[in-house]
């Protein structure tokens, strides 16, 4: 199914996490602190905004025509506080362990792939078109630096 454009910045942000995932996962004892700063970099550019649009927009958003407390949900919401921690947990850090690089690159990546798989096409499917319009003007504007 072809993302609809509402989905379709936030779907590209995805490409760079999995990118990102992908280091992670491949960390090594000599690859670590670039993983780190790879992670780092786009959480802090891309990857906490992306959160919060997320949480103040796409899922308000569905749950004015889905079920607010849907599993797909809530596994968003306790993944994003994982992931959230992780990372700061990582920036405060004397240096990357590569174990724990790998399992924030396997976790990063099963989230992309869930909000992908399941959360975005739920939306597509509950949003009445003009609903999901309107969620994809909310989403340019936040993504252009306005709060969401």
């Amino acid at each position: 199914m072809k993302r609809s454009e509402a989905l379709t910045p936030l779907s590209h942000q995805h490409h760079h996490g999995l990118f990102v995932a992908m280091k992670l996962k491949r960390a090594a004892p000599e690859t670590a602190a670039d993983a780190r700063a790879a992670f780092l970099d786009v959480f802090e550019r891309e990857g906490a905004r992306h959160f919060r649009i997320d949480e103040e927009l796409l899922l308000p958003g569905f749950a004015r025509y889905g079920d607010f407390d849907e599993p797909a949900i809530v596994r968003v919401l306790t993944e994003h506080v994982d992931l959230r921690r992780r990372g700061q947990d990582l920036a405060t850090a004397p240096e990357a362990n590569p174990a724990d690089l790998r399992e924030l690159g396997e976790r990063l990546e099963n989230h992309i792939r869930h909000e992908e798989r399941v959360l975005f096409p739920m939306i597509e499917g509950t949003l009445p078109a003009e609903e999901l319009e309107l969620l994809g003007a909310a989403v340019a504007r936040a993504e252009a630096g306005s709060d969401p």
